[in-house]
């Protein structure tokens, strides 16, 4: 499956109960969500017809590596990893 051929971006296919994720999506504004949620109910509709977005949309641009959450999922990464580097003396 390619990316372009569902209209989905990589960050579409990160896991959203992993506790980066999730807390990045909180922190989301409303269009990235419903961008993220339209993409998904589409590459869903589209597998189950076995067609690719091309086949409707041909001359639609798109940006499967754009960037919405992901700086944001590592500065959470990192924060993370500063409180238990910074409180591993407790164990």
């Amino acid at each position: 499956m390619l990316l372009n051929d569902e209209g989905l971006r990589y960050e579409d296919l990160l896991n959203e109960n992993e506790h980066e994720v999730e807390e990045a999506l909180s922190f989301a504004s409303k269009d990235v969500l419903t961008g993220r949620t339209r993409r998904l109910k589409r590459a869903i509709d589209l597998g189950y017809k076995r067609k690719n977005l091309q086949d409707y949309a041909p001359n639609m641009v798109l940006e499967p590596f754009k960037a919405e959450i992901y700086d944001d999922i590592i500065k959470i990464r990192e924060r993370d990893q500063e409180f238990a580097l910074l409180n591993a003396h407790r164990n």
